[in-house]
């Protein structure tokens, strides 16, 4: 009867499995016909305009939108079901995070708004629907990530698959869209810079899309042009974190979610304040690096060098500062003995890929600069400050990586609330003693329940037959006295331990969360040494190095970012 009860639950599980199957092939598909026209657009191929690119994407938000409301709508009929969720998945901080960076997006599509109705003579249609439909998209997906980021569906599964596959990949698209339109500003930029540097001989030729018209407006277009890619680092970061998060979504769908309280791990500023001064410290010199260098960089040959020198310097001591951070965490952790958490959890297992797959951006451009100086035949005296840079990126990420990974692995500490209870028992029956032994002394438990309990029959029998008995019992309270004491003063001081390795702990990860952010705002907004260095233009050619630039960047720029959110979590969870 058993196995013929379990047929129909195993080979349920095939159907399901190609619905998973068939929805990542069509989500594959999808972003691959979006990568090949942003490509074609790019490139400016034959027959393909913006307006060809900017109308797929348009409709695969527009469908994206059906299928939320659709959900939102069946979820409205049935919200007094008891639903499965997720509770690892959606944090109120991420949600948070997401929030801002929306609120910069819908911001940046007003300006583009503004930028489509200056240059309207000369615009394609799709130029002005495409934020109005963005800012739309934007406003239902953050509502629906708020509500919806933690469930696990389990009904309308191959139909959910599909949906949830498709918003993915638009998120994914919307983002590769972009950092391609991004990307190509700040390769503009560095080109003109490159002259200054003294690489003359690297062929300048700008990538030109601007309209071929004059502005109505001359200073709103202005600041609409220039506002636009200083907001388009937040647009990027919004896309990508709401990529991941459905992507969760995608995976809990049809899952079995074992049913156990999760502890709330709020973030507290008490007893981080080293780390946070620290960190403080470095966000504040790191901000001020990058307004100077690009006030800087491409003004002379002098200033362009003293601006890179500038920033190589800083970014050194960070880095070296970071790696002996990590290296101390790390040694805390080898000195405790505590057991990790292998339990089936698809966004922990997502942050650890994500940490270690953007994180090969980084590297990819770290070797690249460093066979550069290994191979190149001239040396200015700036780019030798590259090697040590390019060294200690690759360290930082090792050791990061691993802290982090080791982090949200290790099982939350309950030794705290163990050595409460236990304190609590051990003062509750010393103290519930002396009550207990007055009653006795006094003849009245007898009195009260007809016997005597049987701890305490021997101490009566010995008082009734000698005196003595009093000075023998009194002295057994002092001694049960001092155990406790002694007991209460062992759990003291390891407790005293434990929370001095908890706050090292706290800081350090608050001390890496502020300089994570530090690191992801230079490349984020123009300060890109890779482009301005010069030196590997020359070893690799131009156009080969800026295409290891232009697809490793955007990677190594999200992982500062996923670094941070990482570390957050940490800090609350130690």
């Amino acid at each position: 009867m058993e196995q013929a009860g379990g047929c129909p639950a195993v080979g349920g599980s095939y159907p399901q499995k190609n619905a998973e199957i068939l929805s990542s092939q069509y989500g594959i598909n999808l972003f691959l016909a979006g990568l090949l026209l942003t490509f074609a657009w790019a490139v400016h191929a034959v027959g393909i305009s913006k307006s060809h690119l900017l109308s797929y994407l348009i409709t695969l938000m527009l469908i994206q939108l059906l299928w939320m409301l659709w959900y939102l709508c069946r979820s409205c009929t049935q919200r007094r079901l008891i639903r499965d969720k997720d509770t690892h998945a959606g944090a109120r901080w991420l949600k948070c995070g997401i929030t801002l960076f929306a609120v910069i997006t819908l911001i940046l599509d007003s300006f583009k708004v503004g930028y489509y109705i200056d240059f309207s003579n000369c615009l394609s249609p799709t130029e002005g629907i495409f934020p109005v439909t963005h800012a739309v998209h934007t406003i239902l997906q953050v509502y629906f990530l708020w509500c919806h980021a933690k469930d696990v569906i389990q009904s309308f599964k191959t139909l959910e698959r599909f949906g949830v596959i498709h918003s993915v990949f638009t998120n994914l698209l919307l983002w590769t869209n972009g950092v391609l339109t991004e990307s190509k500003h700040q390769l503009n930029e560095h080109k003109e810079r490159l002259i200054t540097l003294g690489f003359g001989n690297i062929t300048i030729v700008l990538d030109d899309h601007a309209p071929q018209c004059n502005c109505t407006t001359t200073t709103l277009c202005s600041i609409f042009s220039q506002g636009i890619y200083y907001l388009y680092p937040f647009n990027i970061e919004y896309h990508i974190l709401a990529s991941t998060m459905l992507y969760v979504l995608w995976k809990n769908i049809g899952r079995k979610v074992e049913h156990h309280q999760q502890n709330k791990t709020p973030f507290k500023f008490h007893g981080i304040t080293v780390g946070m001064i620290f960190g403080l410290i470095v966000l504040t010199s790191t901000i001020a690096i990058v307004v100077v260098y690009l006030i800087q960089i491409g003004g002379s040959k002098i200033k362009s060098e003293l601006a890179l020198t500038m920033f190589y310097l800083h970014a050194i001591f960070v880095l070296a500062l970071m790696c002996t951070a990590g290296i101390v965490a790390l040694l805390i952790y080898r000195l405790e003995d505590r057991s990790l958490d292998n339990s089936k959890n698809p966004a922990r297992k997502l942050d650890a890929e994500l940490l270690v797959g953007t994180a090969a951006g980084s590297w990819l451009l770290s070797w690249g600069s460093i066979l550069a100086i290994i191979c190149a035949q001239g040396h200015p005296k700036y780019t030798w400050y590259n090697l040590p840079y390019s060294v200690l990126v690759i360290i930082e990420k090792y050791i990061q990586n691993l802290f982090i990974i080791e982090s949200i692995h290790r099982e939350q500490e309950k030794v705290n609330d163990d050595i409460k209870t236990l304190r609590t028992i051990s003062r509750g029956s010393t103290l519930s003693l002396t009550p207990l032994y007055k009653e006795i002394y006094n003849g009245r438990a007898a009195h009260d329940s007809g016997d005597i309990p049987c701890l305490f029959k021997g101490s009566i029998c010995g008082r009734e037959n000698n005196g003595a008995g009093v000075a023998r019992e009194e002295m057994s309270q002092d001694n049960s006295l001092v155990m406790h004491s002694a007991s209460d003063f062992s759990f003291c001081s390891r407790n005293s331990v434990t929370n001095n390795k908890r706050r090292i702990l706290k800081n350090i990860a608050a001390f890496l969360f502020l300089c994570n952010l530090s690191l992801w705002i230079p490349p984020a907004f123009g300060c890109r040494p890779e482009y301005d260095n010069g030196l590997e233009e020359i070893v690799f050619g131009f156009e080969p190095w800026i295409i290891v630039v232009n697809l490793a960047m955007p990677f190594s720029i999200f992982y500062r970012m996923h670094s941070a959110a990482s570390l957050f979590e940490v800090n609350c969870k130690t």
